[in-house]
C-alpha cells in the first residue's frame, strides 16, 4: 500500500491497515463522526499511525496527532473532511507575531491549563505541605502526553514543538512550579540530549520509557562546582578493556532524584585533560552503588525533590555513553541554553498564576465604597506588572521561536531567563502587598508563589552568569 492515495472514513475499517479501527477506541464517537482522511500510504504515516494506536491518550491529544497528520502529510493530500475547516491552513505564515500559536500548540495549552486547574490545583496546598510529589499526579504526566511533548511518534512520544513544550511548562507553572519543573528538566534537558546526542541504541532503549512512565534526572552539581561545573569532582574510570565506566562522586542539589528511573551524569574520564575530559551517561537508576539522600529542606518548590545522589562504583555500560567520550562539556552548555527558556516559561507562568489570583481579588474587595482595584494608584501598579509580565512572554516565545528556527538564541536565553526571574519575583511582591493580610497567609497561593519563585535566580545559571554572558555576547557583535 505504500505511495498509494487511499481514503479511510474514521468510522469504519478500513482494509488496508487496522491502525485506524485500534485508534478509534481510544476517542470518543464525536471525534470521528463520519470524518474522512484521504492521503497517500507512506511508512512514515504507518509509523505515526502506529505510534498512537499503542498510547490510550485523552481525545484532545489525539485530535492533536489528526492535526499533526493533516499538516505534515499536507503534499500527498487529496481531499480531506474536518470538523474546523482551516485544519490544513498554512501555520507557518511569515512574521507571525511570536505571541500567536499554530492549532497544536494551542490546543496542548489548553489541554495543560485543563489539567491543571482541574487535577493539579485541588492537592497543591498538601503536595507542599507534605514536600512530596502526588504519585497520582506523575501518573496524570505521563498519561496526558506531557513527559514526552518533543520525543517523535515513533517512540512513543507526542512529537510537539519546543514551544509546545514551554507552553506546558508555562500553565502548569500558573498552579504549581513544583510540578512543572519536572516537567522542564525531564523534557528540555534530559530527553532532548539523548535525542541531539544519544546513538541509535540509546535513543530505542529511553525514549519510550520517558515518554511513558520513566522520570528523569541531570546530574551535573557538586558541592564544589556550581557556577564553576567544569570544576567537578565525579570520576569515571574506564575499564581495562574499555568496556565500561566506573562512576564515583556525589551530586549535589539534584531535581527529580527521588522519582529518577535513569540518571543523566556528567563524569570526568581523565582529571589531567580538564573540562575535556568530561562525558555524559545515561545511569539506570537502579544499578547498584546509587544512593539517593535525603531531600533537602527548602524554600520553595517543596514538592520536587531535590536531593545529593551519591554515585559508589556505580558501573556504567560503554553503550551507555551520550555521545563522545570527553564531549561531554558541549553537550552540557548547548542544553542548558536551551534549558534557560524553560525556567523562563516556568517564570512567566509564576507571575501569571499569581495575576490569576489577585486580578479577582481586587475587583471584589470594596474599601472607602470602592473595589481597590479601581483606586488609580492600584491601576498603575497592576498595569506596570502586567506590562513586564508580557515583555518577558514575548521573550520567551521569541527565544523559542528562534531555537526551532535553527538561529542563535543564547544571548536570548539568557536574558529571558534573567529578566522573567525578576519579573516573576517583583510581580509576587507586590501581588502578596495588594491582597494585605491575607496575602501574607497560606490561604492564597500567592505566598507560595513568592517561595518558589525565587530560585528562578538561581538554578541553570545564576543571574550573574546570565548578565556574563549576555555582556560577552553583546561585546562580540561590535567587535
Amino acid at each position: 500500500m505504500d505511495g498509494v492515495d487511499i481514503i479511510v472514513p474514521f468510522d469504519n475499517k478500513p482494509p488496508e491497515t487496522a491502525t485506524y479501527s485500534s485508534l478509534q477506541k481510544h476517542i470518543a464517537p464525536e471525534y470521528f463522526d463520519g470524518n474522512l482522511i484521504c492521503c497517500r500510504y507512506t511508512p512514515m504515516l504507518r509509523q505515526v499511525l502506529q505510534s498512537v494506536s499503542k498510547r490510550g491518550l485523552s481525545a484532545p491529544m489525539i485530535d492533536i496527532r489528526r492535526r499533526f497528520l493533516a499538516r505534515h502529510f499536507s503534499s500527498s493530500i487529496s481531499q480531506y473532511s474536518y470538523n474546523n475547516d482551516d485544519a490544513l491552513e498554512d501555520l507557518h505564515c511569515h512574521h507571525a507575531p511570536v505571541t500567536t500559536f499554530n492549532e497544536d500548540e494551542e490546543m496542548m495549552r489548553h489541554v495543560v491549563r485543563s489539567w491543571a486547574q482541574e487535577e493539579l490545583k485541588p492537592i497543591v496546598r498538601e503536595m507542599d505541605n507534605q514536600c512530596k510529589l502526588d504519585p497520582a499526579i506523575l501518573k496524570g504526566l505521563f498519561h496526558q502526553g506531557f513527559m514526552g511533548m518533543e520525543i517523535p511518534e515513533e517512540f512513543g512520544g507526542s512529537g510537539m514543538s519546543f514551544t509546545s513544550a514551554c507552553l506546558a511548562v508555562e500553565e502548569l507553572s500558573r498552579v504549581d512550579p513544583s510540578v512543572s519543573i519536572l516537567v522542564d528538566i525531564h523534557n528540555t534537558l534530559t530527553i532532548n540530549a539523548i535525542r541531539f546526542w544519544g546513538s541509535p541504541e540509546l535513543q530505542k532503549a529511553w525514549l519510550p520509557r520517558l515518554a511513558t512512565d520513566t522520570v528523569s534526572s541531570f546530574c551535573l552539581s557538586e558541592a564544589d562546582s556550581g557556577s564553576d561545573a567544569f570544576s567537578m569532582k565525579t570520576t569515571a574510570t574506564p575499564s581495562s578493556d574499555g568496556s565500561y565506566f566506573t562512576l564515583n562522586g556525589t551530586k549535589m542539589w539534584i531535581s527529580n532524584a527521588k522519582e529518577a528511573g535513569v540518571f543523566l551524569v556528567f563524569a570526568n574520564v581523565d582529571h589531567s585533560k580538564g573540562y575535556k575530559g568530561i562525558t555524559a551517561f545515561m545511569v539506570d537508576a537502579e544499578s547498584d552503588g546509587i544512593t539517593i539522600g535525603s531531600s533537602e529542606d527548602k524554600l520553595g518548590l517543596r514538592a520536587s525533590s531535590t536531593c545529593p545522589v551519591i554515585f559508589d562504583n556505580v558501573e556504567v555500560d560503554q553503550s551507555n555513553v551520550l555521545g563522545q567520550i570527553g564531549q561531554g562539556y558541549k553537550y552540557c552548555i548547548n542544553i542548558l541554553n536551551e534549558g534557560r527558556i524553560g525556567i523562563g516559561a516556568q517564570q512567566v507562568g509564576i507571575a501569571k498564576g499569581c495575576l490569576d489570583v489577585v486580578m479577582p481579588y481586587l475587583k471584589e474587595r470594596h474599601q472607602f465604597g470602592q473595589a481597590i482595584g479601581d483606586f488609580q494608584g492600584m491601576q498603575h501598579q497592576y498595569a506596570q506588572i502586567a506590562t513586564e509580565i508580557h515583555a518577558a512572554e514575548v521573550m520567551m516565545y521569541n527565544a523559542c521561536r528562534l531555537k526551532e528556527a535553527g538561529k542563535s538564541f543564547i544571548k536570548e536565553a539568557s536574558m529571558v531567563k534573567l529578566y522573567s526571574s525578576q519579573v516573576a519575583e517583583r510581580t509576587a511582591s507586590k501581588s502578596i502587598e495588594w491582597l494585605g493580610g491575607i496575602g501574607f497567609t497560606k490561604d492564597l497561593l500567592v505566598e507560595k508563589f513568592y517561595r518558589d519563585c525565587k530560585v528562578g535566580s538561581i538554578y541553570e545559571g545564576t543571574s550573574n552568569i546570565q548578565l556574563q554572558t549576555i555582556a560577552k555576547l553583546l561585546q562580540a557583535e561590535y567587535e
